[in-house]
């Protein structure tokens, strides 16, 4: 039986003050060093560049101790970046700068370039295969839980050695497991008999085909508590590096030889083609069970979103004024991606790191403006001045619907609800509708019996169990600018006021939705609105979405199964997942019939998700758009932005 052990270390823990790195590094780290030298077990230790800068500043004899080990082959570098960010966030060319930044703090300071990477987070797209790929590693390891449950395998030995990248590159993946880490800190900690994991130990090795992935997680939970939850285990008494230690010696008696993860890597029989790890239900599989999702990293924490918005606003200056670019920018850019601020950062490092993000922006001449003001649309206008600007306004006879139509576009809006969408079409499509509402009563199964409609917002505030929608009876106004008409309709809620604008040209076939929020403060709740919903009748084939989730090229998802990422994790985790999309881009239809929809990230760096559910008479497809989703990292405060989104009609993905 053989098995590896990698430890991750992140002296940028979200919780861990500044004065308690040192701290860390005596309890958590040292041992891992003594594990090695006195026990002789090949660990393998992950480290982002940055962390082992931070360790260098206050105890440089520790990376030496390390780089001599290194260079003896006692042990293993596993390689991160430069700091620890959500790659399916990101846009590539941050990630692609991480990666060349990280390897360049590895030979800096250790004089080594590892050749396996850990996924950060275990956070995978299929696009981050051709960041490391291109980076040089010759191998990630990723955490094979989630992957299983993706791809529906019920037996780990059936999980696929090679993973296909956005591009068709591959790279080998070396598993590892979340149950296994989680069982080892239970140990380590005294809630588990150390019988207890043993015997667990041995049942999973005489199952597996390849080397058990015993430990590959955090360092700092043994003999330190950060105080992140109040219900954290106290300190084993014993101390826990000296249980893990008596732990491994067991677990030698039993059988057990120590490997490195590269010697693992080697160890399996890669062949077959290379498989594709995501599906349309797991499209950024993360580690641990389903509460710890990418929303925690995207519209979450104490404002995810803001600085988000921020670092997109900061990446497209970089990209429109390449001669600002430098190795320091870059750096800073990648500190301020990172994904320890965005979740349970305390608050001195949250103002630091706020300061350190405006700083870089004033730097290069970005503007930290947020949200931005919603433009007066144009000229106030009447029916008359629209229809003479080459647009047809009808009214129904019940005062319900307003149909606008261009040579370009018709388009139906509610106005009993808010200005929904009732049906959108476009002459590309033969002005077949292909968005819009499926009302009260279309499909046969109750469980759906409500309207479903397009352009849509819905708040719900958690901890006062009630709900506020954009449902009202807005008095809609007209507006000319050019060739652009504006429909303009502001909704009175007891929360305050929600303004929507729908824009359509006489020249072009993109539709504009506008959705502001004025005054509003951010909520400790869940804030969904922009939704898409499909007309089903006009698709007639196989439903695919095409978006880019930090790699290089898009990501393609089969809708051939029902997937819900807004469905709640927990009472007090809100969705389950949904899409990176940092280039603020994705495509939905059947290969005949499209939407691309657009939104720039560097004014909202919303967060998709997306909704299939086959029930007759057909099915019910949504792409919903996320400003706010809730779990443990959540704190109420900032501001609400504007979300503006594009919408065109394409014929292929």
């Amino acid at each position: 039986m053989q098995g590896y052990l990698l430890f991750h270390l992140n002296l940028a823990y979200s919780s861990l003050p500044e004065d308690r790195r040192r701290v860390v590094i005596e309890r958590c780290y040292d041992p891992l060093l003594d594990i090695i030298e006195n026990h002789g077990v090949p660990l393998g230790i992950e480290a982002s560049g940055w962390t082992l800068t931070e360790i260098a500043g206050q105890r440089p004899d520790w990376v030496e101790r390390f780089r001599g080990l290194l260079r003896a082959g006692s042990c293993e570098l596993v390689g991160s970046g430069y700091t620890q960010i959500i790659g399916p966030l990101i846009p590539h060319r941050v990630n692609k700068w991480n990666q060349e930044l990280g390897l360049e703090t590895y030979q800096q300071l250790l004089g080594v370039t590892p050749q396996i990477a850990l996924i950060n987070e275990m956070a995978f797209s299929s696009g981050m295969v051709g960041v490391y790929r291109e980076a040089g590693y010759r191998g990630i390891i990723m955490d094979g839980d989630n992957i299983a449950l993706s791809l529906g395998l019920h037996d780990h030995n059936e999980l696929p050695l090679l993973a296909r990248g956005d591009d068709e590159n591959s790279l080998p993946v070396l598993w590892s497991d979340s149950i296994l880490f989680q069982k080892l800190q239970r140990v380590a900690h005294g809630d588990i008999s150390i019988n207890d994991y043993l015997s667990y130990v041995k049942k999973r090795g005489e199952s597996s085909k390849l080397p058990l992935a015993l430990y590959a997680n955090d360092a700092e939970v043994f003999d330190f508590r950060p105080g992140r939850y109040s219900e954290e285990p106290d300190q084993h008494e014993g101390g826990e590096w000296k249980r893990i230690v008596g732990l491994l010696a067991k677990l030698e008696q039993q059988g057990m030889s120590w490997i490195t993860p590269s010697q693992a890597l080697r160890l399996q029989q890669v062949s077959g083609k290379p498989v594709t790890l995501i599906t349309a239900q797991q499209p950024i599989p993360v580690k641990k069970q389903a509460k710890y999702n990418v929303s925690r990293w995207a519209v979450s924490g104490r404002n995810d979103l803001r600085i988000n918005t921020l670092c997109q606003r900061i990446f497209r200056q970089l990209m429109h004024r390449p001669e600002l670019l430098n190795n320091e920018v870059q750096r800073s850019l990648c500190r301020c991606w990172s994904s320890d601020l965005r979740t349970h950062i305390e608050s001195r490092r949250w103002e630091k790191a706020n300061a350190e993000l405006e700083a870089l922006a004033s730097s290069i001449g970005v503007a930290t403006t947020y949200p931005f003001k919603l433009k007066v649309p144009g000229n106030k206008a009447n029916p008359e001045d629209v229809e003479a600007a080459g647009f047809s306004v009808l009214l129904d006879e019940e005062g319900i619907l307003l149909m606008i139509a261009s040579s370009e576009h018709r388009i139906v809006l509610n106005l009993r609800r808010g200005l929904a969408i009732d049906s959108l079409a476009f002459r590309k499509h033969n002005f077949i509708p292909v968005m819009g509402t499926l009302p009260h009563g279309y499909f046969h199964s109750i469980e759906l019996g409500a309207d479903f409609y397009s352009f849509g917002t819905v708040i719900e505030w958690g901890s006062e169990h009630r709900r506020t929608t954009d449902l009202g009876w807005p008095a809609p106004e007209f507006y000319l600018d050019g060739g652009a008409l504006t429909v303009r309709g502001e909704i009175d809620t007891p929360d305050g006021k929600i303004v929507k604008q729908i824009v359509v040209s006489s020249e072009d076939d993109a539709v504009e939705l506008i959705t502001s929020f004025p005054d509003w403060k951010r909520p400790y709740g869940t804030v969904r609105l922009g939704t898409i919903t499909l007309l089903p009748e006009t698709f007639k084939h196989q439903l695919s979405l095409r978006t880019v989730n930090g790699g290089a090229e898009a990501e393609t998802l089969v809708l051939d199964r029902d997937c819900n990422h807004g469905l709640p994790a927990s009472t007090l985790v809100s969705c389950r997942g949904g899409l990176g999309s940092p280039e603020g881009m994705l495509r939905i239809g059947d290969g005949n019939v499209g939407l691309s929809v657009s939104w720039d990230p560097s004014e909202c760096a919303a967060f998709p998700m997306l909704y299939h559910h086959n029930v007759p008479p057909s099915a019910l497809t949504r792409v919903i758009f996320s400003l706010s989703e809730l779990d443990e990292t959540s704190r109420p405060g900032g501001k609400l932005p504007t979300f503006r989104q594009i919408l065109k009609p394409t014929t292929e993905l």
